[in-house]
C-alpha cells in the first residue's frame, strides 16, 4: 500500500489550516463577514369591516402610506345614522322627568295635608294611608322615569357604537400593498378569505437570521447587529435581537434569530435579502464555574 511520505503531510496539515476559519478568543468560527437574513415587514393585516355591509368608500389605493387611526373603509350608514339621531332625541327628553317630579311634590304635599287632618280627626285613617300610598308611587314613577333615561343613553351608545363600525381605521402606520374590493360591492365578514385592503407594517421591520449553530452562546437578546441589505438597496442599520429560538435545525445545522429594526421612515423595504453582524459580546458563563475553574479542579482531583 502507498503512504503519504513527511513532506506530503506537512503539506495537507498546512492546506487544512489554511482553508480553517480564524478561531476568535472564546473558540468559535469568525462571523465577520456576516449571516444570510431577511428584511419583512412587522405583520402583514387584513382589513375588513367588523359588520356586513356595502361599501360606500375606499380611502386609499395601493401604495398609499396610512397612520394608524386614519379612516380606510366606510360603509353606507343611513340606517345607522337615523337611528343614532332617534336614539340622541329620546335620551335628551326631560318632559318625563319633569312631568314625574311635579307629581311627587304634589302627592307629598296632599300627603302631609292628610296627615294633619288625620291628627284631628278631620280625615279617615284610610283617606290618610291613600294619600301616603299616592306619595309613594310618585317616587316610583319618578325612579322609573329616571330610569328611562339612563336606558335611552345606553340605546345611544350602542347605536353609535353600531355607526362606528361603519368606518374602518387603520390599526397601525404603514403601506397598502393590496387592494381587493371597490365601492358598490359587499363587504361580508364571515367570508374570511376576501379582505377589502392588505396593510404592511413597515413602522418596525423584522429580520431573520439564519446562524449556524456553534455561535449559539455568542447571541442574546438585547445584542445589538449591524443589518446589510442586498447591494440593489445598500446603507447599513442598526438592529436589535429580539429573540434567539431554542430549538435548532438539524438538516442545516442552524437556527433562527430575529432582530427588530426601527423604520420611522419607511426608508428601507422588506422582502429583501440581506447579511447580519452580531457585535461581539461576553460569552456567558457555563454551568459549574468557568473553563479555568473547571480545569483546575480537575487536576486537583487526579
Amino acid at each position: 500500500m502507498n503512504t503519504l511520505s513527511p513532506v506530503h503531510v506537512c503539506a495537507v496539515l498546512a492546506l487544512c489550516v489554511a482553508l480553517t476559519p480564524p478561531a476568535r478568543a472564546d473558540g468559535a468560527a469568525d462571523s465577520s463577514a456576516g449571516h444570510d437574513c431577511l428584511i419583512e415587514p412587522r405583520q402583514l393585516l387584513e382589513i375588513r369591516p367588523a359588520a356586513e355591509g356595502l361599501i360606500s368608500r375606499i380611502h386609499v389605493r395601493r401604495g398609499d402610506r396610512v397612520t394608524a387611526g386614519q379612516p380606510l373603509i366606510e360603509l353606507d350608514s343611513a340606517l345607522e345614522r337615523a337611528s343614532v339621531a332617534a336614539a340622541r332625541f329620546r335620551a335628551g327628553l326631560q318632559s318625563p322627568i319633569h312631568s314625574a317630579e311635579t307629581r311627587v311634590e304634589f302627592a307629598g304635599a296632599k300627603a302631609r295635608r292628610h296627615e294633619q287632618l288625620a291628627a284631628v280627626r278631620y280625615v279617615s285613617p284610610q283617606e290618610r294611608d291613600e294619600a301616603a300610598s299616592g306619595y309613594r308611587l310618585a317616587q316610583v314613577e319618578l325612579d322609573d322615569a329616571r330610569d328611562n333615561q339612563r336606558l335611552a343613553l345606553l340605546e345611544l351608545a350602542r347605536l353609535e357604537e353600531q355607526l362606528r363600525q361603519r368606518t374602518v381605521l387603520s390599526p397601525v402606520d404603514g403601506i397598502v400593498i393590496d387592494r381587493l374590493m371597490h365601492p358598490g360591492e359587499l363587504a361580508d365578514n364571515r367570508d374570511l378569505r376576501k379582505p377589502v385592503l392588505k396593510i404592511a407594517d413597515l413602522g418596525t421591520l423584522y429580520v431573520e437570521v439564519l446562524v449556524p449553530i456553534r455561535e449559539w452562546r455568542n447571541i442574546r437578546p438585547g445584542q445589538m447587529a449591524t443589518v446589510l441589505p442586498e447591494p440593489a438597496v445598500g446603507g447599513r442599520y442598526e438592529a436589535t435581537v429580539l429573540s434567539v429560538d431554542p430549538v435548532f435545525d438539524a438538516a442545516s445545522g442552524t437556527f433562527g434569530v430575529r432582530l427588530e429594526l426601527p423604520n420611522p421612515d419607511f426608508a428601507l423595504p422588506a422582502g429583501i435579502k440581506c447579511l447580519a453582524r452580531f457585535e461581539p459580546v461576553d460569552p456567558p458563563a457555563a454551568p459549574g464555574g468557568s473553563p479555568g475553574t473547571r480545569s483546575m479542579l480537575s487536576a486537583s482531583t487526579q
